[in-house]
């Protein structure tokens, strides 16, 4: 989404914030939105200690490329944001490259990275990136779960933040890991840095999420990731419990309990959310390659959405 989509329009914007007026303008909106963050959190029963634990500063400078809502938001601070036709500089090097675009865009946005910044892009894309990552070298790249919508352009985000998972469900791994988190925590926005054994699993619950509440809803013409959570959750915990039982099959990938639980609450954060089977390649294909014996009831609800013309492709 931004959460759920990082899907955004790229921009011919370059932006700048520096000198004091730029300091104060940020700082500002940073507690604007911690302000805004605790209210949220106090109206859900979830306790929020982002004031306490937020960072100082903005985690140093960063590129943003993709100039959508994802892009605008962590393009707050010491930043450049390079929009459609910008290019990435092979200036400042190691610092972090945040990449907030469609998956769509990454082949192009690497292929032309200069070769010594290349280790300084950050993935925060949904969906199973491994295949691609792999191809192109880069599997020990910083990597992002962004569990956080921005409903709109430049209004405030909604965090990861459950009943479940007070501490949020963004997570972040890699060299850029820390000035990630930093950035978000200026913002009063959580995430939680882990190593690559701890990401992996979580990289999976997340995939499972949008592959199951987004197939689940679409498949029986649900308004909202919430409506399909509601009126449709022992279909919803079938096609978790079978993802989660393939995922470790093929992966040797172990959970921790309570996935079914944690999604859920996640569901209820992000509930208006609707419903859609997109990104095939990038999100449910995984799943469908794997086999009719491994992941028959979500493979059966991909056909059911093909017969009722409710995708707009078609399945391999």
């Amino acid at each position: 989404m931004g959460a759920i989509a990082s899907s955004f329009a790229w921009t011919n914007t370059c932006a700048n914030m520096n000198n004091n007026k730029g300091s104060a303008l940020f700082g500002s909106k940073a507690s604007r939105k911690i302000e805004s963050r605790s209210a949220w959190a106090e109206g859900r029963g979830v306790v929020d200690d982002s004031s306490s634990s937020s960072s100082s500063g903005d985690g140093g400078f960063a590129t943003v490329v993709g100039g959508g809502r994802i892009g605008g938001l962590l393009s707050s601070g010491d930043s450049t944001l390079l929009g459609r036709g910008d290019s990435i500089s092979s200036e400042n090097e190691g610092t972090p490259i945040l990449i907030a675009t469609r998956n769509d865009s990454l082949d192009s946005i690497v292929n032309e990275c200069p070769d010594n910044r290349k280790k300084d892009l950050v993935f925060l894309q949904n969906g199973y990136l491994d295949g691609f990552l792999e191809e192109k070298g880069l599997m020990d790249n910083t990597q992002v779960l962004l569990y956080l919508s921005v409903p709109a352009k430049g209004v405030d985000p909604v965090d990861g933040v459950t009943a479940v998972n007070p501490e949020g469900l963004t997570a972040a791994t890699g060299v850029h890991a820390q000035a990630f988190a930093d950035r978000l925590a200026s913002l009063g926005l959580k995430c939680n840095v882990v190593t690559p054994e701890e990401y992996r699993p979580a990289m999976f619950e997340k995939l499972i999420w949008i592959s199951t509440y987004m197939l689940v809803g679409t498949a029986k013409e649900c308004k909202s990731v919430g409506e399909a959570g509601s009126q449709h959750k022992e279909l919803v915990e079938q096609v978790i419990n079978e993802l989660l039982s393939a995922v470790t099959a093929k992966e040797g990938v172990q959970f921790a309990e309570g996935a079914i639980e944690r999604l859920a609450a996640y569901t209820d954060v992000v509930a208006d959310f609707p419903c859609a089977v997109k990104e095939f390649e990038w999100r449910n294909q995984y799943f469908y390659n794997l086999g009719e014996e491994a992941c028959s009831t979500h493979n059966s609800l991909l056909k059911e959405c093909e017969e009722k013309e409710f995708i707009g492709f078609s399945l391999p």
